[in-house]
């Protein structure tokens, strides 16, 4: 048996954030933003939940199939509406589901390629036949739009899969890991925090910057070795958008060309967990990744989190 992705879905929000509006709220510049990070635009959320665009998004990936069907919702976030409900239940109950199992899953950046992992998982031991998994980001609620480092790289958004078993194998294979020493390198303080603002994200660029590259080429080779797999053989590699300089740096260590490449983040940002599952549905509907074909996942996030994973499409 094997676990097929049938279709994608994604959802950005309508407001449009350019450097050029950042120009007027912090101490920055459009070619400063630009040449450091390869962020142009970003989409920022003014009344859409996390599990509103979760929800659009599923429903844009599920096309004409049944909600009803669905036996298993996952939400990769960590801007959830609620401590509890999770967001999964959230968008089951928007999508008028009833019984699947749903629940949120929280690595970040990373957060949609662990997701998909547990579904993967769930659904070859435990007889679950159709899927959902989502990543899903409101980050425009925990940027401290006066910290000139940070605001200017996060986006809202939202991006869906649509699993189900089949006599053929789609997901070829997973590499997952975490390294809990350098969490306070990117980080979010909330509940029993004492700090000034508890709820805004703070990071230490260079040092994440460093440990993003080599983790995720290091991640990238193991699970192509797992699947018997080369770089050549690769399609496409779709990185987690968080900075062009990351994903130029992953390419060149891998020996990809850039039509080999798939970026987005110039009109996203980094909208964390969300960031894959947006690209991929993109890649898809523009035929950039094609039927048969081979892409290459790998994402890196807070906690430090790292993941890749290789599918068929």
């Amino acid at each position: 048996m094997g676990i097929k992705i049938v279709s994608t879905g994604s959802y950005l929000p309508d407001k449009v954030l350019t450097n050029f509006d950042l120009e007027r709220m912090v101490d920055t510049s459009d070619e400063w933003i630009t040449t450091r990070t390869g962020i142009r635009e970003r989409r920022i959320s003014e009344v859409e939940t996390t599990s509103d665009m979760a929800t659009e998004a599923a429903v844009r990936a599920l096309g004409e199939s049944s909600p009803e069907e669905v036996e298993l919702i996952v939400v990769a976030t960590a801007t959830p509406d609620a401590f509890f409900p999770s967001t999964a239940c959230k968008v089951q109950a928007k999508i008028e589901n009833k019984g699947a199992i749903a629940f949120d899953v929280s690595a970040a950046c990373t957060g949609f390629i662990y997701g998909l992992y547990v579904a993967d998982s769930i659904m070859r031991s435990k007889g679950v036949s159709k899927a959902l998994v989502i990543g899903a980001e409101r980050f425009s609620k925990i940027v401290n739009w006066k910290d000139r480092s940070t605001c200017i790289l996060f986006g809202d958004g939202a991006g869906a899969v649509y699993l189900e078993t089949s006599d053929e194998e789609g997901i070829l294979g997973f590499d997952l890991g975490a390294d809990g020493s350098y969490g306070e390198l990117l980080a979010v303080p909330s509940v029993g925090s004492n700090e000034e603002f508890p709820y805004y994200v703070r990071m230490k660029g260079n040092e994440v910057f460093k440990v993003a590259v080599r983790t995720m080429v290091d991640s990238a080779l193991r699970v192509l070795e797992k699947t018997g797999l080369s770089p050549k053989d690769i399609s496409l590699l779709i990185p987690h958008q968080a900075n062009l300089r990351i994903i130029r740096a992953i390419a060149e260590r891998l020996g990809l060309p850039e039509e080999k490449v798939f970026v987005n983040l110039d009109r996203y940002g980094n909208t964390s967990a969300a960031s894959i599952p947006i690209a991929l549905d993109e890649a898809l509907r523009s035929g950039r990744l094609k039927k048969g074909e081979l892409a290459l996942l790998v994402a890196f996030g807070g906690g430090f989190t790292w993941g890749s994973c290789v599918i068929k499409v």
